[in-house]
């Protein structure tokens, strides 16, 4: 298995390679040091390694000073009212350069850091001379199918799993420029075809991944379900409410999961003093980084300080215990495509524990809680609507609770029922093994 991340906060590649290694796969799951040091552990039954990740061919050349001087004085003549109004002219200029030039291929000059996951992972996985590479979201898609061109090259019958994270036209690029997007896309375009099978996280980007790609087959689904267990931890670990400093009889609302701009937390902070009492636990990526220091410094400046507590991840399967001694669950997700189309963990996560929900107006979350009944669910960025469902939710809870009572609702959202789905998907690849 391979991800672009440092596989901590990461839950899904771990509890993937936890259950694959439990169903007898010999799994290695190898993803980027946050650090210049490698780094190796073990994580259930699956080995973890993490490789330096160094800077590539270059950060921002693409294609050198003639490749681009020759671009730009061409889109000046053939486009340029698309030059004119685009900040940043020479990317607009580049992409449609090299995307006339090298089609599919045209993200080696757009994008050329992407190499740079290419030199640090090849070497590992051809060592390991594996079996199937389950290559997780767009950057390793190339690394994965490369590695498995080289192992049939080889003359071994190796299978690429292609995991979506995301659908990628929906993706908010992660850096500020023109190129990054349709070099992305021009990199999953070209690789797509060589995955034997497709994951993905929702049935819409399922569907749309077989649309784009011409997929002879549409993808599984594996939700982002936490996995579920009927231990409840460590009996010295401390509850939410005690991390908070918190009694039980004070109303306390949290939220998990990343934390940005995107994710409408600055909504639910400014709603804070028209929900009086009302504390807020942040379970987030980075609790002390500079989203969360102007989450704290806004609520300093609301007089609502005093009722936000800010706290990293912790092991994921001891979310759902952590979450259950809260009154409620929040997500404030804003509007994006990737948001409209698929259930997020912390969706799941909150079901187990058994919380009300009080969810923003994105297409696929509305439509689940507005079916099931488990919450309350108001307009995005609408603070005085967030406070109306707050309010309808903190006014009767048990109602809300009682919908988890229902037979058979939870039980495709666990992380055993996906990891199901997973070693189908694997045993179908090398039948008889």
């Amino acid at each position: 298995m391979i991800v672009d991340t440092g596989v901590h906060g990461d839950s899904r590649v771990q509890k993937q390679a936890i259950s694959a290694a439990e169903a007898g796969w010999d799994v290695t799951l190898i993803g980027r040091s946050p650090t210049n040091e490698p780094q190796e552990w073990q994580l259930g039954g699956a080995q973890v390694r993490l490789v330096v990740v160094g800077g590539g061919a270059g950060t921002g050349g693409a294609g050198g000073g003639g490749g681009a001087k020759a671009a730009l004085r061409r889109v000046r003549t053939a486009m340029p009212g698309a030059v004119k109004h685009a900040r940043r002219p020479v990317d607009v200029a580049l992409v449609w350069y090299w995307q006339r030039k090298l089609g599919d291929k045209s993200w080696r000059r757009l994008e050329p850091q992407l190499w740079s996951f290419e030199a640090a992972f090849g070497k590992v996985i051809d060592e390991l001379d594996p079996d199937i590479v389950h290559a997780n979201d767009f950057r390793m898609l190339g690394v994965g199918a490369r590695a498995v061109e080289r192992g049939r090259a080889r003359g071994r019958d190796v299978k690429l799993v292609w995991d979506a994270h995301e659908y990628l036209p929906g993706v908010i690029p992660y850096r500020d420029h023109a190129r990054w997007l349709p070099a992305h896309l021009a990199y999953e375009r070209e690789y797509a075809p060589v995955a034997d099978a497709v994951i993905t996280v929702s049935d819409e980007i399922a569907a749309r991944l077989q649309r784009d790609h011409r997929l002879p087959v549409t993808p599984a689904v594996v939700l982002n379900a936490p996995e579920v267990s009927h231990d409840p931890g460590p009996a010295d670990a401390p509850t939410l409410r005690e991390l908070c400093g918190i009694g039980a009889d004070v109303p306390l609302m949290v939220y998990s999961g990343a934390a940005s701009p995107q994710r409408g937390l600055g909504l639910v902070v400014e709603g804070l003093p028209q929900l009086p009492g009302l504390h807020l636990a942040m379970i987030i990526n980075q609790p002390d980084g500079p989203y969360a220091t102007t989450l704290r410094e806004r609520a300093a400046e609301l007089g609502v300080a005093d009722r936000i507590h800010l706290m990293g991840y912790v092991q994921h399967d001891l979310v759902v215990p952590l979450l259950a001694t809260a009154d409620l669950g929040v997500m404030p997700i804003r509007h994006h495509l990737n948001h409209e189309m698929s259930l997020a963990t912390k969706f799941f996560e909150y079901s187990h524990a058994r919380l009300p929900i009080v969810g923003s107006d994105v297409r696929t979350l509305a439509a689940t809680v507005r079916s099931t009944g488990q919450g309350e669910v108001f307009r995005a960025d609408d603070v005085a609507d967030f406070v109306r469902a707050a309010k309808s939710v903190l006014a009767d809870p048990e109602r809300y609770r009682a919908v988890y009572d229902k037979p058979g609702l939870l039980d495709g959202w666990t992380w055993q029922h996906q990891a199901d789905v997973l070693e189908r998907v694997y045993s179908s690849l090398l039948p008889g093994r």
